[in-house]
């Protein structure tokens, strides 16, 4: 399979802009998009191609896919994401639908785990309703995995993917350790094999991984989900049949579509309750990258530096958490300052100092926010905040900024938003700085992430950076701290950006509620330790105030 390299300010077709990675399988990445044409959300999915198609080719594989797309949304209204373009470019199949708003069943097993069995059944019959109107029409998925079942707050699951099974000689184009061992074989398949998919998918719904893991090369998985047995489901429970059932290695001996659906019935009515979610189900954890709508090669420029637009096709990337309250605005609270990490290639005593914050007037009605529980590390002691009587004056050449969005911050004389991104009320970013400025300072905001800083930055944002950056290295470790009583993390990276060495600290908080904001500054690495450099980090981490709740 190839690996196609995009760079975030490019469009695809023309017309189709890249925001965020939504979730990433072998070989198959699905994006956060907008069409700039009409002005709306879309949701992309990226299938690297083996070698370059010729132009029939292309032809016909893209025609498939809006046929089979029109025929199942027919047949499933509501049911399957609905394609809306299609194009072959940069060695790579891209499928454009309408935004849907679900959350990838994968990214929701990549945080949660695993389901009950109950929840499980219910999933996998919503999936089965759509498999059987396809059978009924001769259409078989052929590439069904849990990256392609987009599950919803309110309704049933929408099923992605038809009309890609055939694209290419290859047995299987995404998801090898889902493809059955017919496909596996490289034979001709049919609806068993969607079946085999649907065992799958329900197996690692309960157990909390594939039945048959992705190797290191495509044959070596698809060898072993021809040749190796079965691991025995453990968590199964009443579902153990079902699935065992489904996934028989020869396909004449699998269930049939009435006793799967009359095994996972029978779970789901016996305890109809614990098919609910014990909490609810999360939106997409999006950054909303900042789009590159400036004609001007500078803003894309910055807007890369300040790592809002850096992806490669096979990689997720996500947002970054950070806290309610951050320290040392002219009306701050006391509370606890965390000292910058320390990097692997910058000695401690060189990164830029971050006082404690200094309270203008301390109101006994709002106490800053306390958490006792939340951890601390060894590595980052908070040091505590002496109140004063009066706010700290800002250095020369700094002025307070309020932002539309809410949130206030000293910034350098020049400056201003040179981009801003917001999805409804869920999450924003805006991008910093000054047009001849090489250096950025990114602010983002999100009411949908997840629960361990640290985690964020080391599983949603590392692997993308790694992937997405030219020579990406981190400095240091993630260093988990509190601040002002709730959890934070700190990450600091080098990147190579249009041929310049660039460094970045981000600064993550959580603010409760599944809240949180970001901080990122960027700057040239040969520029990171000079005074002025220095100072203006010391300013942003003092002074920014995130929006009132």
């Amino acid at each position: 399979m190839s690996k196609a390299y995009v760079s975030a300010h490019q469009l695809v077709a023309g017309r189709y802009r890249l925001l965020e990675v939504v979730h990433r399988e072998t070989n198959r990445v699905c994006w956060y998009g907008e069409d700039v044409e009409a002005g709306r959300p879309c949701l992309l999915t990226q299938v690297g191609l083996p070698g370059e198609p010729d132009g029939d080719a292309a032809r016909r594989t893209i025609g498939r896919i809006m046929r089979t797309s029109e025929t199942m949304a027919r047949l499933c209204p509501g049911r399957v994401a609905t394609v809306v373009d299609a194009v072959a470019e940069q060695g790579a199949l891209w499928t454009v639908t309408e935004w849907i708003g679900g959350t990838p069943l994968g990214e929701l097993l990549a945080e949660h785990g695993s389901f009950n069995y109950v929840r499980a059944a219910r999933i996998g019959l919503e999936l089965l309703d759509v498999l059987e109107a396809a059978h009924g029409q001769g259409i078989t998925h052929g590439e069904l995995s849990p990256g392609q079942v987009l599950v919803r707050e309110d309704g049933p699951v929408v099923v992605a993917g038809f009309g890609l099974a055939g694209a290419t000689l290859a047995p299987r184009l995404t998801a090898l350790s889902y493809a059955s061992p017919e496909q596996a074989r490289d034979e001709r398949i049919g609806p068993a094999a969607d079946l085999w998919a649907l065992g799958a998918i329900l197996y690692t719904m309960v157990e909390g991984r594939p039945p048959f893991r992705d190797r290191d090369r495509p044959e070596a998985t698809l060898k072993g989900v021809d040749r190796l047995p079965l691991r025995q489901p453990l968590r199964a429970g009443p579902l153990t049949q079902a699935v065992q059932g489904l996934l028989r290695k020869d396909s004449r001996e699998r269930l049939t579509r009435p006793v799967v659906r009359q095994s996972l019935s029978r779970v789901l009515n016996e305890d109809p309750d614990a098919a609910l979610p014990t909490a609810p189900v999360p939106r997409l954890r999006r950054a909303y990258a900042t789009a590159l709508h400036a004609t001007d090669p500078g803003w894309s420029r910055r807007t890369m530096i300040a790592g809002t637009a850096l992806a490669v096709v096979t990689v997720a990337v996500a947002v970054l958490a950070v806290t309610r309250e951050l320290p040392g605005t002219n009306t701050s609270a006391s509370g606890t300052e965390p000292r910058p990490p320390a990097s692997a290639a910058t000695p401690a005593p060189n990164r830029p100092s971050t006082p404690a914050p200094t309270p203008a007037s301390p109101t006994p009605a709002s106490p800053a926010p306390t958490s006792p529980s939340a951890p601390t590390t060894p590595s980052t002691p908070p040091t505590s905040a002496a109140p004063s009587p009066s706010a700290p004056a800002l250095p020369p050449g700094f002025r307070t900024y309020r932002s539309p969005e809410g949130f206030s911050i000293a910034l350098p004389e020049g400056w201003k938003p040179l981009s801003t991104t917001r999805a409804s009320d869920l999450a924003y970013r805006v991008v910093l700085g000054a047009p001849d400025d090489p250096r950025t300072l990114a602010v983002t905001y999100s009411k949908r992430i997840g629960p361990d800083p640290v985690a964020v930055w080391r599983d949603d944002v590392e692997p993308g950076l790694k992937q997405a950056a030219d020579d990406y290295r981190r400095l240091g470790e993630i260093e988990a701290t509190t601040y002002r009583g709730q959890q934070a993390a700190d990450m600091e990276w080098l990147a190579d950006v249009d041929g310049t060495r660039v460094r970045t600290l981000g600064r993550g908080f959580l603010i409760g509620d599944g809240r949180g904001y970001s901080l990122r500054w960027t700057t040239p690495a040969e520029d990171w330790d000079d005074a002025e450099n220095r100072q203006a980090l010391d300013v942003f981490l003092r002074t920014f105030r995130p929006a009132e709740d």
